[in-house]
């Protein structure tokens, strides 16, 4: 068994002062003393050396023991003990120097902590989302007031059972974020899911949030409801009044008897203006189901430059410009891709030949994606609000949905379609971002 440190420490300052206690005792006994002074010196020595072992085991444990008890009230959380004699200038006071800043760092380093806790659970107990915390075997670990309150009971009576006993063993399948129609103790409907990871005492743990999205989805349902009835109606009424009152001028006239000499005339005016609203609300109904019916892209890798070369060459009102640049690959669906820049290109053209301007197009690799511009020296843009607005029109046969399906596709992509005036010159910019292919990345 391994001899205590503080004897050890008395054992050596013995040993040192023994070759010296040696020496005067041997002199005394040689020296021709009496025996009452030999007695009495030898007497004195002994206690002096004992003396000055004891002080030195004593100099060197205690600042050791003021250590390990400083160390001790750091590991028990206790911030408040702070060692004396700390400086500078010496070995001993430079390392209880250094105890005291450690105590300084761990007292600031767990009042930031608490405070930071004190608001995490305050901002758990307040937010209107229901979280819940399980470790590795998928046991409840924690749970804020909305998820008590989602689960129709107290944390106590959830904690440590598992996410199939709650009803949320569903929340773990498929990929994350996603919306699930699931039946809770307190509240039924749409709920976003979403998930993290996050370790804790070197343990994996799962993080799963439910937020319910039913209200915001029903609110956006009733206004996309009214924003198509209100245009539905709008078209339908501008189709219909001009037929029902042509038709009603069309009854009167074969009414007549005898009929009136040009009523040929007058019944070919108005069966071409019933003819030319019915196409029109044709091409109504068939721009809202092209929008409405926007399949999937079947995505493929395809040249960009190429694809721009071929719709450039599609129009034949005036040439468009296009910049070349390093060749450049998309995963995209080419046809739909094709059908977005067409109209990009056509609104451009449309624009440029209100001016007698030029069109261009060019194209611009940067980081993971490539983004493709289309300018034009049109009239520019006076105001940007409805551009992509289903239906909104500023062009006298427009159907107004050609952005809204340029849009589509792009976000379809992975991707963005945006417009606005050019700087620093005359007209407008059409810009379509879109991933590169990861061939090209």
């Amino acid at each position: 068994m391994a001899m205590r440190y503080d004897r050890r420490i008395l054992l050596l300052a013995i040993a040192t002062g023994l070759p010296g206690a040696l020496v005067a005792f041997a002199l005394l006994w040689f020296g021709g003393y009496s025996s009452q002074t030999i007695l009495t010196i030898s007497v004195v020595m002994a206690a002096c050396w004992a003396f000055a072992a004891s002080a030195l085991r004593h100099r060197v444990v205690f600042p050791l023991q003021t250590m390990a008890n400083l160390l001790e009230a750091l590991r028990e959380n206790d911030f408040s003990f702070r060692a004396r004699g700390a400086k500078r200038e010496d070995p001993l006071g430079e390392t209880l120097f250094e105890i005291n800043a450690l105590a300084d760092t761990l007292r600031d380093e767990r009042l930031g902590s608490l405070e930071a806790s004190a608001l995490l659970r305050t901002v758990m107990a307040e937010i209107d989302v229901a979280v819940f915390t399980f470790d590795d075997e998928r046991r409840l670990r924690l749970v804020n007031r909305a998820g008590e309150r989602l689960l129709g009971r107290p944390a106590e009576q959830l904690l440590s059972k598992t996410a199939d006993e709650l009803g949320l063993g569903v929340c773990f399948d498929g990929s994350a974020p996603q919306v699930l129609n699931i039946a809770f103790p307190g509240g039924t409907g749409q709920w976003e899911v979403r998930r993290g990871l996050f370790r804790q005492g070197g343990k994996p743990h799962s993080l799963v949030v439910l937020s319910d999205v039913s209200a915001p989805l029903r609110q956006q349902e009733r206004e996309a409801w009214h924003r198509l009835v209100r245009v539905l109606g709008h078209e339908l009424n501008n189709s219909l009044a001009p037929i029902k009152s042509i038709a009603g001028s069309l009854e009167t006239i074969a009414s007549q008897d005898p009929l009136p000499s040009d009523w040929r005339g007058d019944m070919r005016r108005g069966l071409g203006v019933i003819a030319s609203r019915s196409d029109a609300l044709s091409r109504f109904t068939a721009a809202y189901t092209a929008l409405a019916r926007l399949p999937k892209p079947n995505k493929r890798s395809v040249e960009l430059g190429a694809l721009v070369q071929r719709v450039a060459r599609l129009e034949t009102r005036t040439a468009i410009a296009v910049e070349t640049a390093d060749p450049v690959s998309v995963d995209a669906d080419p046809d739909q891709l094709e059908q977005l820049l067409i109209n990009l290109m056509r609104n451009a053209v449309d624009a440029a030949m209100e001016t007698g301007g030029a069109v261009s197009v060019a194209w611009q690799q940067n980081s993971h994606r490539v983004s493709v511009f289309v300018d034009d020296e049109g009239p520019g843009l006076a105001n940007t609000t409805n551009l992509f607005v289903p239906f909104f029109t500023t062009k006298q046969q427009g159907t107004g949905i050609g952005l809204v399906l340029g849009r589509q596709i792009a976000e379809a992509h992975g991707g963005t379609l945006t417009l606005e005036s050019r700087k620093g010159g005359r007209g407008a910019r059409a810009t379509v971002t879109l991933p590169l292919s990861q061939a090209s990345g």
